[in-house]
């Protein structure tokens, strides 16, 4: 398998006008997510947690030479959802573009309808460093379910999508870049 550099050079050198854009998927649900917080010393502050089984998915594009982003919240990971995530993706684009991606296996279904001006392109497998997404799910959630009770998966869904709408181009290419 070659080298993320060594591919990434080969497809701009192919297509040297197409925008690169990185794509994942991530999962949010109503278990608490607790992390390190600040506290006075010497004392314990309790946490409220909360076990539950209830989650929905964030699909994201990121330019991280633009800050440029995209997101929709999903109900699963299937090739469904990823059929409908490529033609809005297309639809909000409209120009050629490249997305890398994992290897998923929803990401390379034969039941998977890539538009016209979407070209695929995997990252090579256990990788996902490699993806400037992933630092986006990081910040993302340390900012919206990190060591918080959502009530309801709705309440959760209000949330998070409120963030994401306020996500400006700045800070996705400070996180992203």
């Amino acid at each position: 398998m070659k080298s993320l550099k060594k591919t990434l050079i080969a497809i701009k050198a192919k297509n040297p006008n197409k925008p690169l854009l990185y794509f994942d998927e991530s999962r949010f649900g109503t278990k608490t997510r607790t992390g390190l917080g600040w506290f006075i010393k010497g004392s314990r502050t309790p946490v409220k947690v909360k076990l539950g089984f209830k989650n929905f998915y964030l699909y994201s594009s990121v330019n991280p030479a633009s800050g440029k982003s995209f997101t929709l919240l999903m109900p699963n990971v299937d090739t469904a959802c990823m059929n409908v995530f490529l033609e809005e993706l297309a639809e909000e684009i409209k120009e050629d573009f490249i997305l890398i991606m994992d290897g998923a296996g929803w990401h390379k279904s034969k039941d998977l309808i890539v538009p016209k001006n979407i070209q695929i392109e995997l990252l090579p497998p256990y990788c996902p460093e490699l993806n400037p997404v992933e630092r986006l799910w990081k910040f993302i959630k340390d900012n919206t379910i990190k060591n918080k009770v959502f009530e309801t998966l709705k309440n959760l869904e209000d949330d998070v999508c409120e963030f994401v709408k306020n996500l400006t181009e700045e800070v996705v290419l400070g996180i992203c870049k």
